[in-house]
C-alpha cells in the first residue's frame, strides 16, 4: 500500500521534528493527525504551525493514516501495534526496546502483512551489521557514553539508588546484555535494541553505559567481529531539546519516512 498520510503518536522531540519536516516540505506525505498523552502541550505546539494537523484520539488517528509513527515511549507500543495491525495499517516504532520484550509484535506484522519499520535512530552501521551477521559473528559490543543529565531518571539508577548529582569523573553505570540495558535504560539505549535486532540478538549483544560529566554529545561505539573481519562504528550525537534523544535520531526517523514513501531503496 502506498503511504500518503502519516499519524504521529507522541509530540515530544521526535514528533515535533517530524511535524517541522513536513511543514518545511522535506517529506512528501501529509500528516493526518497527532495524538499524545499530554494533549495540552501537543495542542500548544500544533498551534505554532502554519497549517496544523488535527489533534485526534488514537482510534481516529489510525483510521485516518496509512502509516502510524510511534514516538511516545515503549509502554504504548504493544497495544498500539495490536490496534494498528488490526486496522491493516503500517507501523514505525521509535522505542525499539519494546520489541525485545514483545517479539510477538514482529510476528503479528509478518502474519498480517502490515509493515513494521524500525529506524536506525542514533546509531550508524546497521547495514554492515546485518550483512556481517548473515555469516558467523563472534561478538557484538556497544559502549555508550552520555552526560549525566541524559541518564537521569533511568529505572536502573532508581532501582540501584545511583545518584549522578555532583558526578566529577567518568563512571560506568551498567555492563550486561542489550536486553537488560533496554529494561534499565528504556529512554537511553534504543541503539542497543536496534543493533541486537540487526545482529546476533539481545542476549548475546553486550553493552556498557557510562556517565561522563561535561560531555556535550551522546557517544556510541559499536564493534563487531566475525568471519568477515572487524567492523567498528563511532558516533557522536548532539542532543536535541530532550537530552535523552540525539538529533541524529530525529533525522533518522525523517529519512525512514522518506524511504518508506520512495519506491527506490539504497543500501542493505
Amino acid at each position: 500500500m502506498a503511504i500518503r498520510t502519516i499519524g504521529i503518536v507522541g509530540c515530544g522531540a521526535i514528533g515535533k521534528a517530524l511535524l517541522k519536516a513536513v511543514e518545511a516540505g522535506k517529506l512528501s506525505v501529509s500528516v493526518a493527525g497527532v495524538t499524545s498523552r499530554t494533549e495540552k502541550t501537543a495542542r500548544a505546539f500544533l498551534s505554532t504551525l502554519r497549517e496544523p494537523p488535527p489533534y485526534l484520539d488514537r482510534k481516529q488517528l489510525i483510521t485516518a493514516s496509512d502509516l502510524i509513527i510511534e514516538a511516545a515511549g515503549s509502554a504504548v507500543v504493544p497495544a498500539l501495534a495490536e490496534e494498528v495491525f488490526a486496522a491493516g495499517k503500517d507501523l514505525m516504532v521509535i522505542s525499539v526496546g519494546a520489541l525485545l520484550d514483545h517479539p510477538e509484535i514482529m510476528g503479528k506484522s509478518r502474519e498480517s502483512g502490515c509493515r513494521l519499520f524500525v529506524p536506525s535512530g542514533a546509531i550508524a552501521g546497521l547495514d554492515g551489521i546485518k550483512s556481517a551477521c548473515a555469516g558467523q559473528v563472534s561478538h557484538v559490543t556497544i559502549t555508550t557514553r552520555k552526560p549525566p543529565e541524559g541518564l537521569e531518571g533511568a529505572p536502573y539508577l532508581i532501582e540501584h539508588k545511583i545518584s549522578l548529582v555532583g558526578l566529577r569523573e567518568e563512571r560506568e553505570l551498567f555492563s550486561g546484555t542489550a536486553r537488560e540495558a533496554c529494561r534499565g535504560f528504556p529512554a537511553n539505549v534504543n541503539v542497543s535494541a536496534a543493533v541486537s535486532l540487526a545482529g546476533i540478538g539481545a542476549d548475546k549483544t553486550r553493552i556498557r553505559i557510562l556517565a561522563v560529566p561535561g560531555l556535550k554529545r551522546n557517544c556510541h561505539d559499536v564493534e563487531v567481529e566475525g568471519e568477515f573481519g572487524r567492523l567498528a562504528v563511532h558516533v557522536e550525537n548532539v542532543p536535541s531539546e530532550n537530552p535523552r534523544t540525539g538529533r541524529l535520531t530525529a533525522l533518522s526517523i525523517i529519512r525512514s519516512v522518506q524511504d518508506a514513501v520512495d519506491p527506490v531503496r539504497i543500501g542493505t
